[in-house]
């Protein structure tokens, strides 16, 4: 599975790429507004520190302003990945990307229903919402197994791309659906590392390593 990192924040995305383990990154409006940057500047520059899919996100809610909008962000770099709502507008523009070749990321999916249409406009991602879900006390994890088997039975090419995820469960129980891709905050990519034993048999091995004689 493909992790990428959720982030509008260059420092943040420099650090989990030096990790070695992201393999892209999506932004959106909101993480974006938070660094009070112009959008195109950020995603340039992400595009020069991750080669992978960036997703950035359109602002634009009806056809026209979205096609309009998808392509400039999409001549920024080859990585990037036009991040469109799932509304009908937003289909009607994904369909007519898609044809022209542009990747398209169908995000504020909350149902498999929607997810079916978004693969039958020929969306290159589709994000189900998992937290959000949650937290309208359905199960976001569900959601993506309900995706998923859809994908799978008819052989869609479009991949899942977990999203809204809130903790180290979300990403192995995605891992274990089959979800494509996951994407998470840098706090959550490092709780992926943490377990209190490493913690614990780090601490003996140092210990003991103390007790090692040097070479006279």
């Amino acid at each position: 599975m493909k992790i990428f990192i959720d982030s509008g924040d260059i420092t943040e995305i420099k650090e989990a790429q030096s990790m070695g383990v992201i393999d892209g990154v999506t932004t959106n409006p909101s993480l974006l507004a938070k660094g009070g940057r112009p959008t195109r500047q950020v995603i340039a520059e992400i595009c020069e520190v991750v080669d992978g899919p960036i997703s950035a996100e359109v602002v634009g809610v009806e056809k026209d302003a979205i096609l309009r909008e998808g392509r400039e962000l999409a001549r920024i770099h080859r990585n990037v990945v036009v991040k469109v709502p799932l509304i009908d507008e937003g289909l009607k523009a994904v369909r007519i990307l898609a044809a022209e070749g542009i990747k398209t990321n169908v995000t504020l999916c909350f149902s498999a229903a929607q997810a079916l249409l978004a693969a039958k406009a020929g969306a290159t991602y589709i994000s189900p919402f998992v937290g959000r879900v949650d937290d309208a006390a359905g199960d976001g994890m569900d959601l993506v197994l309900q995706v998923v088997t859809i994908y799978r039975s008819y052989g869609f090419p479009t991949q899942v791309l977990t999203a809204s995820v809130r903790h180290p469960v979300h990403v192995v129980q995605a891992a274990m659906i089959g979800s494509h891709a996951a994407t998470m905050p840098l706090k959550v990519i490092k709780q992926l590392t943490k377990h209190p034993l490493t913690d614990v048999g780090l601490a003996q091995f140092l210990a003991d390593a103390k007790k090692i004689p040097e070479l006279v």
